[in-house]
């Protein structure tokens, strides 16, 4: 088997985030759970958006965010992303070109506007976030590159994109091409809510295909149907070659082998904690990708989690990531070719 071209290439949705300071009281107006995330229309976006004090807008989306950060970090990473052909996702484009990923995927044209996540942060440091998934919802096979797939050493699939019928299908399609090309298959549940949604079929999947699995622990209790964390860990070590499990302050375990590799949480400020799953993968993969241990591995996730919740946004600063950047080692592992298009 040839050398991947890419650490990582990840499916996901492109959101633009859109984030904001509120009190709980503004929660409560508008019917919202702390700490959810709630798939909204259009209409309610812009109401939404309307009432919202002012903020910030980047480019966001769980997998996307992911592949920002490891990128960030040193990984060579592709991207698959529905947008409109619109000014948010010109932004979207330019965003990751400039972090150096490859995406390819084309921009729906004459459909709905492109996704965007409107996220209240209030002053404990949860986010709240409602999303309108716009063009995203428009991913499907069409959009796969199995040329890209089949170069990739590891595909990370986001959760949240389960929902369409044609991104699922999408899913499995992707999964067969890397599984069939003996690369390796990750998979983050992103939600609890969405895993209730598609239990049977995230189960499927996850059994059929996923070497890792990425979930907090509401999301891997909700995959199992079980009530307490560690009967639920003990199935995903079941289900999957690695689980890598978080716990938010208590830190996280990564289970593989018959093993369990707990790792601390790494010591931070609280401003913000979106993005810290997110970030979490994509320091884990990013180690994993650079045949790091797996103890390392979650190290390394830890401190760029921390990185990700000590300021506004789910993408830490450039220069502190590249201060936790693999080491010359690791590097020595590095895919054997960039792109032709990569731009730095």
């Amino acid at each position: 088997m040839t050398a991947p071209r890419y650490h990582i290439t990840g499916i996901g949705n492109a959101i633009v985030d859109v984030l904001a300071r509120t009190g709980d009281d503004f929660l409560s107006r508008h019917d919202m759970r702390k700490g959810s995330m709630t798939l909204i229309d259009s209409v309610q976006a812009e109401a939404i958006y309307g009432a919202m004090p002012p903020g910030i807008e980047a480019s966001g989306g769980s997998v996307a965010n992911s592949c920002a950060v490891a990128a960030m970090l040193g990984a060579e990473v592709a991207f698959f992303g529905k947008t409109a052909d619109d000014q948010l996702g010109a932004v979207f484009r330019h965003d990751m070109h400039v972090l150096g990923i490859h995406y390819p995927t084309r921009p729906a044209v004459g459909r709905d506007a492109t996704a965007r996540c409107l996220i209240l942060i209030t002053p404990d440091g949860q986010r709240t976030m409602n999303t309108d998934l716009g063009a995203a919802v428009s991913f499907g096979i069409d959009d796969l590159d199995s040329g890209i797939i089949a170069e990739s050493a590891v595909l990370y699939l986001e959760g949240y994109l389960f929902d369409p019928p044609a991104a699922q299908a999408a899913f499995w399609s992707a999964a067969k091409v890397a599984r069939s090309s003996g690369r390796q298959v990750a998979i983050s549940l992103s939600d609890a809510f969405c895993v209730d949604r598609h239990r049977g079929n995230f189960q499927a999947l996850v059994e059929q295909y996923a070497d890792i699995v990425v979930a907090n622990e509401a999301e891997i209790c909700s995959l199992f149907e079980q009530n307490d964390f560690a009967s639920a860990a003990e199935i995903a070590a079941r289900f999957a070659r690695i689980a890598v499990l978080t716990r938010g302050a208590d830190g996280s375990v990564i289970l593989a082998d018959g093993k369990c590799y707990e790792i601390a949480a790494a010591p931070t400020n609280v401003v913000d904690t979106t993005g810290a799953g997110d970030a979490y993968a994509a320091g884990f993969l990013t180690a994993y990708t650079h045949g790091a241990p797996l103890q390392d591995c979650g190290a390394l996730a830890s401190k760029t989690a921390a990185l990700a919740i000590s300021s506004i946004g789910a993408r830490p600063a450039r220069a502190a990531l590249v201060a936790l950047a693999p080491t010359r080692q690791a590097k020595d592992n590095a895919p054997a070719r960039l792109h032709p298009n990569r731009t730095v």
